[in-house]
C-alpha cells in the first residue's frame, strides 16, 4: 500500500516543486530571448585611444548582428583597470561587456596584482579574442644597424650602451622589448615615456636609438624615413609593412607578440549568453567592412574561434608576462 503523506510533508514538496519551477524560466528565455534590450560595452580607457576605436567599430557590427544597439561607455582609469573591475562586478546578464586590452590587462594582473581589486581570470570570463595590433623593431638611422641580426650584433658588442624607450612601465612595447633582451642575450637600458608620443618624438630626435612600438604609431615615421624597421613581431609578414621581416626571419625564432583585444564579460554570465555572443561576433570578425574598419586602425580581425579558446589565449598571455616580469624583475614604479 503506497505511502501516504502527512500535510506538512506535502505542503514542503509544494513548495519546492514550485521554486523549482520559478528558477527554469531564470535561464531558458535568457539564452533563447537575449539580447531583449540594449547592450553596454565598457572601454577602459578614455575615448581616441585604440582599444575606444576598435571597441566602436566591433559595437556598431555586433549591434547589427544581434539586433540590439551596443553602446559604448569610456571608463578610463588606473590604466584600464577601472573599467575592468566595473565589469567585473555587473550583473552577469550578457548587457555589459568589457572590450578589454587583453595584453594590457595580462600584464596588469601580475604587474599590478596587489593594486587592483578584481581577478583577471577569476572575475572576468572571455566571450572572443577578436584583433591584433603587430609592433614592429624601429630604430633611429644614426645607428649603424639595417636589420635585426644587426641590432643584436650591435647590443652585444656595447652592453648597457644601447637604450630603448617604451610608452609606460607595464606597457606591452615594453614588455616586447623585455622579451627580445631576454631571447637575444643583449643589454639595453629602458628609458620610460608616458605614452607612445613623446617616446616617438625622442626616438626620432636620437634621444633614444630604439624601440618595440606598434605599427600604427611607427609607420607614418617609417613612411617618411625618420625610423628604420627592423623587424615586424608576427608570426607572417603584415600588408601594412610587406617588405619588412619577421622577427623570425630577421634572426629571432619564436619571437611573436601583438597588442590583441578582446571581449570579456562578469565571470557568472550563463554559457548559453556567452556562446551567442561569440557566434555573433564570429560572423562580425569574417564581414569583409569589419575586417577593412578594423584594418584602417591598424588592427587585423583574427580568426574566429570558440570562447574556450579565447581563455586559452587570455590564460598564455597572463603566463606569458608573468614570466617576463618576473625574469626582468620590474616593478610598475
Amino acid at each position: 500500500m503506497p505511502r501516504i503523506a502527512s500535510a506538512p510533508r506535502r505542503r514542503l514538496l509544494a513548495t519546492a516543486a514550485a521554486l523549482t519551477l520559478a528558477a527554469l524560466p531564470l535561464t531558458a528565455p535568457l539564452a533563447g530571448d537575449y539580447p531583449d534590450r540594449p547592450l553596454k560595452l565598457v572601454v577602459p580607457y578614455p575615448p581616441g585611444g585604440a582599444t575606444d576605436v576598435v571597441g566602436r567599430v566591433l559595437a556598431m557590427k555586433l549591434g547589427d548582428e544581434l539586433k540590439q544597439q551596443v553602446v559604448v561607455e569610456n571608463r578610463g582609469g588606473a590604466g584600464g583597470n577601472l573599467g575592468a573591475d566595473a565589469v567585473a562586478r555587473a550583473e552577469p546578464d550578457g548587457y555589459t561587456l568589457l572590450m578589454g586590452a587583453i595584453t594590457s590587462h595580462s600584464i596588469m594582473a601580475t604587474l599590478e596584482k596587489k593594486r587592483i581589486s578584481y581577478d583577471l581570470m577569476g572575475d572576468l570570463t572571455p566571450v572572443a579574442t577578436i584583433a591584433a595590433v603587430p609592433l614592429v623593431f624601429v630604430v633611429n638611422p644614426q645607428l649603424p644597424v639595417k636589420n635585426l641580426s644587426e641590432l643584436i650584433a650591435y647590443a652585444k658588442a656595447n652592453p648597457g650602451k644601447l637604450t630603448y624607450a617604451s610608452s609606460g612601465a607595464g606597457a606591452p612595447q615594453r614588455m616586447a622589448a623585455e622579451l627580445f633582451k631576454r631571447q637575444a642575450g643583449v643589454d639595453i637600458l629602458h628609458v620610460p615615456y608616458r605614452g607612445s608620443g613623446p617616446a616617438m618624438t625622442d626616438l626620432v630626435g636620437g634621444q633614444v636609438l630604439t624601440m618595440v612600438e606598434t605599427v600604427p604609431a611607427a609607420l607614418p615615421f617609417i613612411k617618411s624615413g625618420q625610423l628604420r624597421a627592423l623587424a615586424v613581431t608576427t608570426p607572417e609578414r603584415i600588408s601594412m609593412l610587406p617588405d619588412t621581416p619577421t622577427a623570425a626571419e630577421a634572426g629571432l625564432p619564436n619571437f611573436t607578440v601583438a597588442s590583441m583585444f578582446g571581449v570579456l564579460a562578469p565571470a557568472k554570465t550563463p554559457k548559453p549568453v556567452i556562446d551567442k555572443l561569440n557566434a555573433a561576433l564570429s560572423r562580425v570578425l569574417v564581414e569583409p567592412d569589419a575586417k577593412e574598419k578594423l584594418l584602417q586602425q591598424g588592427a587585423y580581425a583574427v580568426a574566429p574561434a570558440s570562447a574556450d579558446a579565447a581563455r586559452q589565449r587570455l590564460q598564455a598571455e597572463v603566463d606569458q608576462w608573468a614570466k617576463v616580469i618576473a625574469d626582468a624583475n620590474i616593478t610598475v614604479d
